[in-house]
């Protein structure tokens, strides 16, 4: 079975963003309200767009979480987050029930800055308890590039939030959003900055001896991570850390990166066993790549063209991997 870890609802209803906009032009004047896309609306997106390419592409499952550069922790305050991710939520629920077979849900968390992680447990909660989630995307800045808040170390800060991760036996994604600092490119570099950084933070603390069960995904082939791999080793060393080769295998790490040569380091770096095949289909490199002709999201051939992964990697990176990593995946695979 192909699973595919790591997919955001990229081709939305137009209602949805409509919403969104009249939400941010009130900010003052939160109200939940509601949303009308109708069933159809939802499958004509899904089967044009994601649906078309994991049919093409031979892909079984996808992992399916609201668009993250709309996240948009930064904009207003906790009732605004709460109402939009809720909303959000809630439209990755219907995606569900539409296509069970298909998709597998992972909610957005509402956050904002200044607010401690704590306070979108409740929505945790609801996701994996009420509508069967198995995961959630976590915002180490919710600022939006500015990195406002306490790092992920932070004991009073966080801590609240991984006892009821390890408690609900669900992961998180770290993913930022879109970032409101010109300095920053989303994509680019404020996406690969925030994986960095947040590997960073967690090495430099006491996260995973404290957490034990405490499961983490950084995507996106973890940032700079296996290409800095020396420099990170010797930081430890010299500082007294936790020893980087050591501290690594906490860490899981997904293939969405776009060039065979990168995806090969980080499978040597961080080990088969800790990665898990993903693409962040029609996300933030939805285009094609003309040295192959295929889509530059479309990562199978390129796993299966690496000539030293024998059946078994590729078994564990496709499927066996999310698996232990996601024990509430097993509820859509019947």
């Amino acid at each position: 079975m192909i699973i595919d870890s790591h997919g955001h609802y990229t081709t939305l209803p137009p209602a949805i963003d409509a919403w969104r906009s009249r939400q941010i032009a009130e900010l003052a004047r939160p109200v939940k309200g509601s949303i009308k896309v109708s069933d159809d609306e939802i499958r004509e997106t899904l089967e044009n767009g994601q649906i078309k390419r994991l049919r093409e592409r031979g892909t079984d499952k996808m992992f399916f979480s609201p668009r993250a550069s709309s996240m948009g922790h930064h904009f207003g305050g906790e009732k605004i987050s709460l109402y939009w991710t809720q909303h959000c939520n809630d439209l990755i629920a219907r995606v569900i029930s539409l296509y069970p077979d298909i998709f597998v849900p992972v909610c957005q968390l509402p956050q904002s800055p200044g607010v401690p992680p704590k306070a979108a447990i409740a929505e945790l909660e609801r996701c994996v308890n009420e509508m069967g989630f198995v995961g959630c995307v976590m915002n180490p800045d919710p600022s939006g590039g500015f990195w406002t808040d306490p790092p992920l170390s932070d004991k009073d800060w966080w801590y609240p939030f991984y006892e009821k991760l390890v408690e609900l036996d669900v992961p998180a994604m770290i993913h930022v959003s879109a970032t409101c600092n010109p300095s920053f490119h989303s994509t680019s570099s404020h996406y690969m900055n925030a994986d960095t950084t947040s590997i960073v933070q967690l090495h430099q603390s006491t996260v995973f001896q404290d957490f034990p069960d405490l499961r983490i995904i950084v995507p996106h082939g973890g940032g700079a991570i296996p290409y800095q791999y020396g420099r990170f080793r010797g930081i430890a060393i010299r500082d007294g850390f936790q020893p980087f080769d050591e501290f690594i295998k906490k860490i899981y790490f997904d293939t969405a990166i776009y060039d065979q040569n990168g995806l090969e380091l980080l499978l040597k770096v961080a080990g088969i066993d800790n990665v898990l095949f993903a693409s962040e289909m029609i996300g933030a490199v939805n285009a094609i790549d003309p040295e192959t002709g295929r889509y530059f999201d479309d990562i199978k051939p390129t796993v299966d063209n690496i000539d030293w992964l024998t059946d078994e990697d590729r078994t564990k990176l496709f499927e066996g991997n999310v698996l232990k990593v996601y024990p509430r995946l097993k509820n859509y695979l019947k």
